[in-house]
């Protein structure tokens, strides 16, 4: 039998296909549900609202200092002041524990205290990137299986290719009047075209938080050849003179003035006596890449330089640097609003079904035994 390239195209996607379906299939569903995150959260957490009154904000370190009480001898890393008529959040987190605490910021009222250990959203994250096991084991399997749907789609679109004017216009509908197992076809083969063009963005993102060598690849790409630089907080003088008051309030006081009212600001405190205390404001809250980030001496409120992507302003970066920051955005559509998420949504529902549709596909023909056709009538005779 003579192995033409579209046959061997078809084998490849046909064997590559098989071994990651499960791993695909997987990753479709649980995006599907993290694309929408920011609006179901709204919807199930009423704790994140706040009656607006016509009184100022409590400082960053009456917040933290009521919030610690709740955390059980843990101590608060930072606050967020997500905008106008919204809780307040301090924050903790290590190896093992991420707590929330939402507090109204005029009364330092406690609202909530939550082990996002046990969250929902938490977890299907945990499941989307490490497959719930350990990091250095789910994350390279995962970004395996995308990598290998990157393939899977380059290959897909090669076989869609029709060879003749008339099997064009069959290869972008569906013959929802047909057998079964013809409309399983033709939803592999008609909806896989769409979703390309729309997926295959969301799997290169994704490979950037997979493997370190792709990020690194792509920044060197959009810099025009230079290397990632590495992040690095600046360090404090734990010998100069300490200002008078809570450096942490000063800074988020004089921040609060300079943002708009719908935009969210966020303090890190200074874990140790080296660290700095880092403000971050973000343009756009419900995404992450539009924000700028400025660290400061702990003891003097000296502003400091910091390196890396997520340094300084974002208008101010690099198109590199902007490229990664707004990489989970592309992931899960945002950067595009709801209309970006709606499409994330659908791609990601449809990469889901295409190793079930695939599978029957496959299944069909293995039960008739015969060899899978190539050629000007091989997509007609695979659903027949």
């Amino acid at each position: 039998m003579k192995l033409t390239f579209k046959k061997t195209v078809l084998y490849l996607h046909l064997w590559l296909g098989l071994g990651s379906g499960v791993i695909v299939c997987f990753l479709g569903i649980t995006g599907c549900i993290l694309a929408f995150e920011t609006e179901i959260r709204s919807v199930t957490e009423p704790e994140q609202y706040i009656d607006t009154q016509n009184k100022p904000y409590l400082p960053p370190s009456v917040l933290a200092e009521a919030a610690n009480r709740s955390l059980d001898g843990l101590k608060v890393l930072g606050m967020s002041y997500p905008g106008s008529g919204k809780s307040s959040i301090a924050y903790y987190y290590d190896s093992l524990t991420y707590k929330l605490v939402a507090l109204n910021p005029y009364t330092a009222e406690v609202l909530k205290v939550k082990n996002m250990n046990r969250d929902f959203f938490r977890i299907i994250v945990d499941g989307h990137f490490y497959l719930w096991l350990p990091p250095e084991i789910g994350q390279p399997i995962v970004a395996s299986a995308t990598l290998i749907f990157v393939v899977l789609m380059i290959s897909g679109l090669i076989l869609w290719w029709p060879k003749n004017k008339a099997a064009r216009k069959q290869r972008f509908s569906i013959r929802w009047n047909a057998k079964w197992r013809r409309v399983n076809y033709d939803l592999h083969n008609v909806f896989g075209f769409y979703m390309t063009w729309i997926a295959i963005f969301i799997a290169l993102t994704g490979l950037v938080f997979g493997f370190q060598w792709f990020a690194n690849s792509v920044y060197w790409v959009s810099s025009g050849g230079e290397s990632m630089p590495e992040h690095v907080h600046p360090v404090s003088d734990t010998t100069a003179s300490a200002l008078k008051g809570n450096v942490a309030d000063i800074l988020w006081s004089e921040y609060m003035r300079k943002k708009k009212p719908e935009e969210s600001l966020d303090v890190n405190f200074a874990a140790l006596n080296t660290d700095p205390v880092e403000i971050s404001i973000n343009h756009r809250p419900g995404t992450y890449y539009n924000a700028d980030y400025y660290h400061f001496d702990q003891y003097t409120g000296q502003e400091l330089p910091a390196t890396g992507v997520y340094a300084g302003k974002f208008k101010d970066a690099s198109v590199a640097a902007k490229i990664s920051r707004m990489n989970y955005d592309m992931h899960v559509g945002a950067v595009l609003g709801l209309p970006g998420k709606i499409l994330a949504f659908l791609a990601s529902l449809i990469a889901a079904s295409l190793p079930v549709t695939g599978f029957y596909i496959w299944w069909g023909k293995r039960k008739k035994k015969v060899n899978i056709p190539v050629g000007k009538k091989a997509f007609d005779e695979l659903a027949v």
